[in-house]
């Protein structure tokens, strides 16, 4: 029997109206997402930094207005971007641009937190005229171009990442916080800081890294020394910088003091271990109240971060310090 196609739409039509009077349907997957929904569906949380491109072919004002256009289609492409310098926990956007022929094409270049190239894309050719005019709405043109495929390149790499570390997926545990160098420091501070604050953050409870894989927070130290020619001193600030993973910058921790000149030239000894001990527990407060601890039962409690200007008890006579240690290996 050969039915009609008025007939086949009426029984269609039939059939949908009877279904509610069948009772409810099974659901099996109604208000159960799944283990993983919640992070599949949270933003990414990590920040791309677009820097002023050095090498695109453009003069130093078209340049930022051309970083500034990409940031903005890459946040309507809903990739947190940002025209900065990259922080430490930032992945990074290079721009490039190349001549063929009548022609100019531009290259994206994704670099990852740790300086490792993570995929590149080229973008459309665009008339070598046009590029050289550079005016407003040419750059908005050429980076809406752009964007999605930015934002695909980075999702490619990002899961990527995610297949080769299954835990990134999670947010759970103690904090892992990124510790690079130290740096600015005379003599051997920059190695005796750098491995006390590791230690350190490490007592606090904290999961220490000196590479960026998986870490959701970052703690930079830098050293300045001035001298004060009056006194025959140096003032000795040392800057501990929080940021985190999307690329806020949390908070910072500043130790201030003054010490005869040359007396940490060589040896920070004793003094690299005082100070990375007290700004542990300022860089552990400020990971808290960021939330990056667990909020069960049993975990430590928050540390008292230095005030402002807080000085250490540096040693008057350099004959005084300790002879340097051997830094235990990583």
């Amino acid at each position: 029997m050969t039915l009609s196609f008025r007939a086949l739409r009426g029984a269609a039509l039939a059939l949908i109206l009877a279904l509610p009077a069948c009772g409810d349907l099974p659901q099996p997957f109604r208000g159960n997402p799944g283990g993983q929904a919640a992070q599949l569906a949270a933003p990414p949380a990590y920040r791309l930094a677009v820097p002023k491109p050095a090498g695109a072919l453009l003069g130093d004002a078209q340049a930022q207005g051309f970083a500034e256009a990409l940031s903005a289609a890459l946040l309507t492409a809903e990739v947190p971007a940002s025209v900065t310098d990259p922080l430490p926990l930032d992945w990074r956007l290079t721009i490039e641009a190349t001549t063929q022929g009548n022609a100019v094409v531009p290259r994206y270049t994704l670099t990852d937190p740790d300086g490792r190239q993570q995929g590149a894309t080229l973008g459309s050719r665009i008339p070598a005229r046009d590029w050289s005019d550079a005016s407003p709405e040419v750059l908005a043109r050429v980076a809406r171009d752009a964007a999605p495929r930015i934002a695909d390149l980075l999702l490619r790499a990002e899961a990527a990442l995610k297949g080769n570390d299954p835990a990134a997926l999670l947010a759970h545990g103690p904090p892992r916080i990124y510790v690079p160098m130290v740096r600015g420091a005379p003599g051997d501070g920059n190695q005796a800081l750098t491995a006390n604050i590791r230690a350190a953050l490490a007592q606090q409870g904290m999961l220490v890294q000196d590479t960026t894989q998986g870490a959701r927070f970052a703690v930079t130290g830098q050293v300045d020394v001035v001298n004060q020619p009056g006194n025959r001193s140096q003032r000795v600030e040392l800057l501990w910088t929080i940021s985190r993973q999307d690329g806020h910058d949390l908070g910072r921790v500043l130790q201030l003091n003054e010490v005869p000149v040359g007396v940490l030239d060589r040896f920070w000894g004793d003094v690299a271990y005082a100070a990375a001990t007290e700004a542990a527990g300022g860089v552990q407060t400020v990971v808290r109240n960021a939330g990056g601890f667990p909020t069960a039962p049993g975990t430590a409690a928050a540390g008292t971060a230095p005030q402002p200007g807080q000085g250490l008890t540096l040693p008057r006579d350099g004959n005084a310090l300790p002879a340097p240690q051997p830094a235990a290996a990583n």
